[in-house]
């Protein structure tokens, strides 16, 4: 059966409080993982070009705006420490989940893996699948990998492949549409199939936008054999948090966890019924990143990285960003 896996970001709003909330209504309506994510404010890079962003001479966007201090200033808010670490591993074994993180810089692996983690599970962003010294660096840490393949071209998943298999580590691909929100044609799930060739464990994590959309994205992936399926989790108002309008509810999370028990035939029968032209979803198996994807990789690949020790001159510099 399909397992669920929540994702609580920073729909926590740095609170211990509403994150063991988070985690216990993410339990007792149908979750079986509950993912964090291992974020410091301080780790941030600034990078001239996202100051203002960079439009050229045609007027086409290369570089998308985002401004260092405002980014730190919003993060700032939202930092949880390495003891909140381990307040969430520990309420989610209290509340019989399996808690897993994806940490964004390299620098803080060693303190995050160092936890009292009940098994050892890792998550992967997208921006991160072809970070090959990275994944090396989680490996020595971590056995269980699932890792996202959005904004990540085909010849760095095959290699990334290659690495797991070489590392011994059992892993799973995501498929994932790194567009916040994504529309259904932009889905593309028919690219799951082409995963489960690097490895019989596959699945979809899921940006569609909860107002428009529902959560019937997440049902044709489970319909279609998704191992995974991660979404984002609130229990605030949809405007309360940043990822508010591609996040889940309790309600929605239990509607989620019903529909994977359904047979094959009734859960299609309920997607045809719920949404007759569910097939715009399929899509291809190989396809081009749009251009908001390419936009997205520029700025989010390279957003964290480790301060580099002694280090003058320009600020890019002074990074080491987790692919080198």
């Amino acid at each position: 059966m399909t397992k669920i896996i929540a994702e609580v970001c920073q729909n926590h709003n740095g609170s211990r409080e509403t994150l063991e909330a988070m985690i216990k209504a993410a339990a007792e309506n149908g979750a079986d993982m509950v993912k964090m994510q291992s974020i410091w404010s301080e780790d941030v890079t600034k990078r001239e070009r996202f100051e203002e962003g960079v439009v050229d001479e045609n007027g086409t966007q290369v570089a998308i705006k985002r401004p260092y201090a405002a980014e730190v200033e919003r993060l700032s808010k939202l930092d949880l420490s390495i003891e909140d670490h381990q307040f969430f591993i520990d309420t989610c074994v209290k509340y019989g989940v399996i808690p897993l993180t994806a940490i964004f810089a390299r620098h803080r692996i060693k303190d995050v893996a160092a936890l009292n983690w009940p098994d050892k599970w890792i998550k992967v962003p997208s921006y991160d699948c072809a970070s090959y010294p990275l994944l090396r660096e989680l490996a020595e840490h971590f056995d269980h990998f699932i890792i996202s393949t959005g904004a990540t071209y085909d010849e760095e998943i095959e290699k990334t492949a290659e690495l797991m298999r070489e590392l011994g580590k059992d892993f799973s691909f995501l498929h994932c549409v790194t567009s916040y929100p994504n529309t259904l044609p932009m889905c593309n799930l028919a690219r799951m199939e082409w995963l489960r060739t690097f490895t019989p464990k596959f699945g979809w994590s899921d940006h569609t936008k909860i107002e428009d959309n529902d959560i019937i994205a997440a049902k044709v992936a489970i319909m279609l054999g998704a191992d995974y399926v991660e979404r984002h989790f609130t229990i605030l108002g949809v405007g309360d948090t940043k990822d508010g309008p591609v996040s889940m509810t309790p309600e929605l999370l239990k509607e989620l966890s019903d529909f994977r028990a359904l047979s094959k035939e009734e859960q299609k029968k309920h997607i045809s019924e719920k949404r007759p032209d569910w097939e715009v979803m399929i899509g291809e198996q190989k396809r081009a990143m749009t251009d908001v994807e390419l936009l997205n990789r520029d700025y989010y690949r390279g957003r964290f990285a480790s301060p580099k020790e002694n280090q003058t001159g320009p600020e890019e510099d002074q990074w080491l960003y987790n692919w080198e």
